[in-house]
């Protein structure tokens, strides 16, 4: 995949615009998953690999707060910012969602709505939803919102984790990452083999670390000189012929060791295949290579794809109330153009009119507040060394 060799590492760009449009990509990949609770198609095996676009973003959050730590922002000061980016277009979210996915009748004629309990409803207001296995629990609220519990776990991991692999170079960053897949792996052999295990119950947050954890060492490793020595397209084709090669032998035997241990952790290397990408594609921006994820349409979408994720499951589950599930047919990708068409209008108008500008009035209200704070200690000592007559 690379050459572990380290170098002067080249001067860091403010940012990685591909790797926000690859952030695109990852969220079209889990609307078009829930789209087959809608209108499957006949690949509907491949397309609900999609899922695994949850997977790529968490990835993506270490490395990229990593990308972008700076020195001297304090815990307080990233946790406001974390809050303000992530927050205001959860809760606007959340009450567009709920009128869809819950109902006031104790028995719902759609077997995706809940019946409104106050209690497991406030659980997605702060964000612990995630922190149960039940689905009734998990998928509190909006059933997007889950990953955001992982997302605000791993947020508070970062100040910590931060400090100690700002310490390492390439080689011990490269190990970091070894060891993270090694802990995601071993997870997944634990379970497969005792199913009933106290490992099976933990929660999503705990289980999902290793993958932020990975994104943080790999950032690490390049900003430490790591050089990328791949093409993206490698990575997708390698990772093509891996879904390729699990959906059409799903059924057969598993015909050696081999294959059935890739089949048991698929989802290991599907976190493998998600951080080859983002190396290899962060790379290309790095040293000025062309990109196609860089072109500006991409990197739009990649600026509403947190907003889409969070909206496009409300309007997925709308139409299906309103028309039906319908057949497994190629004739459903009209369904897939229509329904994302609307969600990118929505995710357009919550991006703009929430996401956005209340981010950017939050951070204003604490950095003034820690502007005020400073300068009152700085007031006071100014006068007391007046009265002092210093």
């Amino acid at each position: 995949m690379t050459q572990p060799t380290a170098t002067a590492p080249p001067s860091r760009p403010a940012r990685l615009d591909s790797l926000t449009g690859l952030r695109w990509w990852a969220a079209f990949a889990v609307f078009a998953h829930h789209m087959t609770n809608l209108a499957p198609l006949p690949i509907h095996d491949v397309v609900g690999f999609g899922k695994y676009g949850v997977t790529l973003f968490f990835v993506l959050s270490g490395f990229v707060l990593t990308w972008s730590a700076r020195p001297g922002v304090t815990a307080p000061t990233f946790y406001w910012r974390r809050f303000a980016r992530i927050y205001p277009a959860h809760f606007v979210a959340l009450l567009l969602a709920l009128p869809v996915f819950y109902s006031f009748s104790p028995d719902p004629a759609q077997g995706w709505v809940k019946p409104v309990s106050v209690g497991i409803l406030l659980l997605s207001v702060p964000l612990i939803q995630g922190w149960w296995r039940d689905p009734v629990l998990l998928y509190s609220g909006n059933p997007a919102a889950w990953t955001l519990t992982c997302e605000f776990f791993f947020y508070a991991l970062f100040p910590a984790l931060h400090r100690v692999f700002r310490r390492l170079r390439v080689r011990g960053a490269l190990v970091a990452t070894v060891l993270g897949f090694a802990a995601a792996f071993g997870y997944r052999i634990l379970v497969w083999s005792h199913p009933d295990s106290w490992a099976a119950t933990l929660p999503l947050p705990v289980v999902r670390l290793s993958e932020f954890v990975i994104g943080i060492a790999i950032a690490r490793a390049m900003l430490s000189g790591w050089r990328v020595r791949l093409a993206p397209i490698w990575v997708v084709l390698g990772s093509a012929a891996l879904v390729g090669w699990l959906t059409t032998t799903a059924d057969r035997p598993a015909g050696s060791t081999l294959a059935a241990f890739v089949r048991v952790t698929q989802e290991e290397w599907i976190i493998f295949a998600c951080a080859a990408m983002i190396a290899t594609v962060a790379w290309r921006d790095l040293t000025g290579r062309r990109s196609l994820l860089r072109r500006r349409p991409l990197v739009l979408l990649g600026e509403w794809s947190y907003a889409f994720y969070l909206v496009h499951a409300t309007f997925v589950y709308t139409a299906r109330d309103l028309f039906g599930k319908e057949t497994v047919a190629w004739s459903n990708l009209q369904w897939y153009a229509a329904l994302l068409a609307v969600s990118l209008a929505g995710a357009a108008a919550l991006h703009y009119a929430v996401e956005r500008p209340l981010e950017r009035r939050l951070r204003v209200w604490w950095d003034r507040r820690r502007m005020d704070g400073a300068a009152i200690p700085a007031a006071r000592t100014a006068e007391s060394r007046q009265s002092a007559g210093v």
